[in-house]
């Protein structure tokens, strides 16, 4: 860049911060120039965003953050516009997983083949039996994706429309495993990426609860009996709640009467199941709606992209990374009642170790939005099941 054109955007630059030091580099560093001072005015969102406009002729964008308990802003070249996205891809992974989510929630009537061809072919006659199971499950699902992909709209950061993952049975007791959106653009700043990270799980919980109430209307209870192959879903307190007002006792019920301790072990280890008790023979709706809560606690842990992610990195910004290894380990732990935890464990070191980070990293959330976060950590203690699955083989 030619020095004309550097005074110019250090003229632009002063507008807003006070200037202590200025630094050349290399582009291809990601940046150009660095400027180390203060900003004018503690509106740093306000000051961001008269900074940004005045470099569009420019093709530049600035970026703020702290360094060393100092305020720099750094220039960098303007990235391209993200190419528009073939919603093809979208609509056919969509159809695929409305199949596969019908598979799963089938009810194929009589007795079940021993041979795998004969249970499929069982399943794909009765294919349509599962649509309680897949209309509920699926609108808890783009529920929770369309908040994300409105919301980033909203804000005017780029995003694609959802992709399903379809994984039918037996590969996946769902159907799926779940739905993401991904985000072309950098969000502006801190309240932006919050905002797009709490909007899915909170549209996912506004049809989930209703659907699980609907869903455990529908369902009855009856004993536990050992079952080769079968299982028992987890608990969350949530769910646990749900039942409690629909059936008036908590669920499952041991045969005799148990204490609090009997509970806490119950809860955190799925430790001992309490054969010839009562619990929920739970109706496909109601298990959709359990299977909603179950998604909307595994994208609020608070770590890397996560939805939970985007919250403590909103709240705590940098030092949110400090809880990382302490995730894992809780992870690794939880993995011994349910293994499933240690595949999470390995997504999360693999994917979830650097969070996304905005533009502008010096503004902050503003007060209602740091009670909404708080809100949300409270929400996902509530959603957690840290045993989701528990064998019925005795």
């Amino acid at each position: 860049m030619s020095l004309p054109e550097t005074e110019v955007l250090n003229n632009l630059v002063s507008r807003v911060f006070r200037i202590e030091d200025v630094t050349s580099e290399d582009p291809r560093k990601g940046f150009f120039l660095r400027y180390r001072g203060q900003l004018l005015d503690e509106d740093s969102a306000s000051l961001y965003d008269r900074l940004a406009d005045s470099l569009i002729p420019y093709s530049v964008i600035p970026l703020f953050k702290i360094e060393d308990d100092r305020q720099v802003i750094y220039l960098a070249p303007k990235p391209p516009e993200p190419k528009k996205d073939k919603i093809s891809t979208n609509i056919i992974l969509f159809v695929l997983t409305v199949f596969s989510v019908l598979l799963a929630g089938a009810q194929p009537e009589g007795p079940f083949p021993a041979d795998f061809g004969g249970q499929m072919l069982m399943l794909l006659k009765s294919i349509f039996s599962g649509w309680p199971f897949a209309v509920s499950l699926l609108g808890i699902l783009l529920a929770h994706e369309f908040g994300h992909y409105f919301m980033s709209r909203y804000h005017k950061t780029p995003a694609t429309l959802p992709y399903f993952i379809p994984l039918p049975p037996p590969l996946g007791l769902l159907g799926t495993m779940g739905a993401a959106i991904i985000m072309r653009g950098i969000p502006k700043n801190k309240r932006v990426l919050f905002d797009i990270g709490v909007a899915g799980p909170i549209a996912g919980l506004i049809v989930a609860i209703p659907v699980l109430f609907l869903g455990l209307s529908l369902s009855t209870t009856g004993t536990i009996e050992p079952s080769p192959g079968g299982f028992l879903e987890g608990n969350s307190l949530i769910y646990l709640f749900a039942k409690f007002v629909t059936f008036g006792k908590l669920l499952p019920a041991p045969v005799e009467p148990q204490g609090i301790s009997y509970w806490v072990s119950y809860f955190f280890t799925g430790k001992p199941v309490p054969f010839g008790g009562l619990d929920v023979f739970i109706h496909p709706v109601a298990f959709a709606a359990w299977a909603g809560l179950l998604v909307t606690a595994l994208n609020l842990i608070p770590a890397g992209t996560l939805d939970g992610g985007h919250v403590i990195y909103g709240l705590f910004g940098n030092k949110a990374r400090k809880a990382f290894p302490f995730i894992i380990g809780l992870l690794i732990v939880g993995g011994y009642f349910w293994n499933g935890w240690w595949l999470w464990a390995i997504i999360l070191y693999w994917l979830g170790r650097v969070n996304a980070e905005p533009l502008d990293q010096i503004t902050t959330l503003d007060p209602p939005r740091r009670l909404l976060g708080y809100v949300m950590i409270i929400v996902f203690f509530l959603v957690l099941m840290p045993v989701p699955f528990m064998t019925l083989a005795q």
